[in-house]
């Protein structure tokens, strides 16, 4: 029982303190390093959720395989069945709202590409007619290559210098497919609330490193930094971000991005640094695999383990899960 209570645990409080980690550290890489991170955690944390609910909900399956009947498990642990129930409904929710939540991507997609259709092109951008004063980046859709969507609203707000920064900082977002980035994390928010504060971090991160890649292009930092502000005090795309997949200039915490224009370019990881944070993050990957597999095989052997107990049949691992035994207790 307390085994099955410690898998609880996991699914309930882990992914909240991982979170918080996986924030903490984001601030502390630059731009393009932070994005992979928050989206690999946001990943490991939702994929192991999934896990540790697929395993509980397989704990009566489990049983039967070793032939013990359900009525002599209840009698042991009556809350096995509500357990087993609990968890395969979570996951029924889980898969419902994942789809819907894909499904709102998708319509959102194509509604965006319907209302830049009264567009006119140049090259890979499109300026759209119109008073509201917006700019964002619009992924590839059926085929259509991904464009940089523009009102002249906008275009009339902003100088020479200025559109070139926006441009910039859009096709970063095409570029650099910020919007699959997006996309995952959003998901993965689905699986558990916890991963929806990385969601959040990720957006600001996103905008952060389109911003040093437009800063990059124009050559001039305070440039890069006067037209992100004039963007967002003139911009009307409120909460763009909130409807993925749809990246704008003017989405985040603006004057966090503007104040670290102002500031020296951030260095990136170099030689060792960089070879040392990829080991880091293939090791921490392993350890989740490992973790899962050997949480699944754990969980089996538990219950091979429960069963030769109460059917009075020697086990194969009795060594090993009494000691799990007298740890977790009965």
């Amino acid at each position: 029982m307390t085994f099955v209570l410690f898998l609880l645990l996991l699914v309930l409080v882990l992914p909240w303190g991982g979170a918080a980690v996986a924030r903490r550290f984001a601030a502390a890489l630059p731009p393009r390093w932070a994005c992979w991170a928050l989206t690999g955690a946001a990943v490991l944390l939702a994929g192991g959720t999934v896990a540790v609910l697929f395993g509980l909900f397989h704990v009566p399956f489990l049983a039967s395989l070793e032939r013990l009947p359900l009525r002599r498990v209840l009698e042991v642990w009556p809350a096995a069945v509500p357990f087993a129930c609990a968890a395969g409904a979570a996951l029924c929710v889980q898969l419902v709202l994942l789809v819907r939540r894909w499904r709102t991507h998708r319509s959102l997609l194509r509604r965006a590409w319907e209302a830049a259709d009264d567009g006119t092109g140049d090259g890979d951008v499109l300026v759209v007619p119109g008073t509201d004063v917006d700019a964002f980046a619009l992924p590839g859709y059926r085929g259509r290559r991904g464009r940089v969507v523009v009102t002249s609203g906008m275009v009339r707000v902003l100088k020479d210098g200025e559109r070139e920064v926006l441009l910039a900082h859009e096709r970063a977002h095409l570029e650099g497919r910020h919007h699959l980035l997006s996309a995952v994390v959003d998901l993965a928010s689905v699986v558990h609330p916890a991963v929806r504060s990385l969601r959040e971090a990720l957006v600001f991160h996103l905008e952060r490193w389109a911003d040093e890649a437009a800063a990059s292009v124009v050559g001039d930092r305070r440039v890069a930094a006067a037209a992100i502000a004039r963007a967002a005090l003139a911009g009307s795309s409120r909460g763009r971000t909130d409807g993925y997949p749809l990246l704008s200039a003017t989405s985040g915490p603006v004057p966090q991005r503007v104040q670290a224009l102002l500031l020296p370019e951030p260095a990136g990881p170099r030689g060792g640094a960089r070879r040392a944070g990829v080991l880091g993050m293939a090791a921490t990957v392993a350890a989740v695999a490992f973790g899962s597999l050997a949480l699944a095989y754990g969980l089996h052997e538990y219950v091979e383990y429960a069963a030769g107990r109460l059917l009075g049949a020697p086990s194969g691992c009795s060594g090993l899960w009494g000691v799990v035994d007298t740890l977790f207790g009965r």
